[in-house]
């Protein structure tokens, strides 16, 4: 049995990203091994290493925050070309992104709602929509069409943290079986 690939990109200028992160690939391997599957789950910042890497991974994970009035993170910001030249065709991604839903309640997710928006005219398969249940927000470009769910897992960090290993470990769960049903 051959061992799959699974890779976190993530860009991250005050740590929470890194740290989510962190958080999602400790869980994964736990999920993993508790399973008995074979699986390398590796974690990368984008300011330095480039995302063509992440074409080489079964599993994509990519991790954006949100900055101010629904911008993007600077490492993001400064290679937001290179996804349009990234090849996923068939290849299974998910995503999660920080934000701060009272602050900038009416960009609450936007970058989360950008990558997924330039990630899914690629041909990916994008696995892990996460409930917009518990959330308080004006407005998100991160909401599927009809606004029930946020197109990758939402962590708020800044008002909801004590949140968000319980939603980290939820959404693992979520990925690992909707990549094996995926994958079937």
């Amino acid at each position: 049995m051959s061992t799959k690939q699974v890779a976190i990109f993530y860009g991250s200028t005050t740590c929470y990203t890194e740290m989510a992160s962190e958080k999602i690939q400790l869980q994964l391997e736990k999920l993993f091994s508790q399973a008995d599957q074979s699986v390398d789950v590796a974690m990368f910042d984008i300011k330095e290493h480039s995302l063509e890497k992440s074409t080489h991974y079964d599993l994509v994970i990519y991790g954006i925050s949100t900055w101010d009035f629904g911008e993007l993170q600077e490492d993001w910001e400064s290679t937001w070309e290179d996804i349009k030249t990234l090849r996923l065709a068939d290849k299974t991604v998910a995503l999660f992104g920080l934000g701060d839903q009272l602050g900038y309640a009416d960009w609450f997710q936007d970058a989360l709602g950008m990558l997924h928006d330039e990630l899914i005219i690629l041909d990916c398969n994008i696995i892990g929509y996460w409930p917009n249940e518990g959330y308080e927000f004006t407005a998100s470009k991160a909401l599927s069409e009809d606004e029930a769910f946020f197109v990758g897992l939402s962590l708020d960090d800044e008002n909801q943290f004590e949140l968000s290993d319980q939603r980290i470990e939820q959404w693992c769960k979520q990925l690992v079986e909707e990549w094996e049903s995926d994958s079937q």
